[in-house]
């Protein structure tokens, strides 16, 4: 794949584009928002990922986030994965606020675990949606409105992987569960939340995004 990575600190993005030119990728890097975006005026062929920090010069706030949103805008089926330091509900609610499809949004925690990133990174790459499960799990921690309280802690279970981007077969061997359990606890979710069932793998995710769009703030 062809990967683009804006980071701003220098070791990360070393670390990050050495780890993917060994797995067989080409990667160009850079270490600010403003030539990310620049960047993209120049090319004539899109990469098949961007990867950005929320958090880029000359602010530090969400100058990465802004970029992502912006390449986006203009290329509705760019594939980008956001990493962040802290897990920040309010850039992700922003990040997801269109098509969800192509979007990935983890912790740079994550990273450290190299099987599980280049597995967020391909899914994202392919057509994915990708949440991180601190993300998750915060929000099953504090959701208490708009239908969630009524499901089960199962049902939560299920949420909360099915927001990670997992199928069904990958649920269920998760959880140690058959797969029709699987399938009827889905129904349930997807019913219980008034989201009608589909052919996409994205509308799934938009049951994790009701969660989102009902948080009042950010915690970071």
């Amino acid at each position: 794949m062809r990967i683009v990575i804006a980071e701003d600190s220098v070791l990360l993005l070393d670390g990050l584009s050495r780890l993917l030119v060994a797995e067989g990728h080409e990667v160009t890097g850079y270490t600010t928002a403003d030539q990310l975006v620049a960047a993209f005026g120049a090319e004539t062929e899109l990469p098949d990922i961007v990867v950005t920090d929320v958090r880029m010069p000359p602010t530090h706030t969400d100058e990465g986030l802004r970029a992502a949103v912006h390449l986006r805008s203009l290329h509705k089926k760019l594939p980008i994965l956001v990493l962040s330091q802290y897990v920040e509900q309010r850039y992700a609610r922003e990040l997801f606020a269109g098509d969800v499809r192509g979007l990935g949004y983890v912790l740079k925690d994550r990273v450290a675990d190299v099987d599980e990133f280049l597995d967020a990174l391909s899914r994202v790459a392919s057509g994915g949606t990708v949440i991180d499960p601190d993300v998750v799990a915060q929000i099953l921690a504090r959701t208490r409105r708009s239908g969630l309280e009524t499901l089960t802690p199962r049902e939560r279970d299920v949420l909360g992987l099915m927001a990670e981007g997992r199928s069904n077969a990958a649920i269920a061997e998760r959880l140690v569960v058959g797969l029709p359990a699987v399938e009827k606890h889905v129904t349930s979710i997807l019913t219980k939340l008034g989201l009608a069932q589909d052919a996409d793998d994205h509308r799934r995710v938009l049951a994790v995004l009701r969660w989102l769009e009902h948080e009042p703030g950010d915690q970071s």
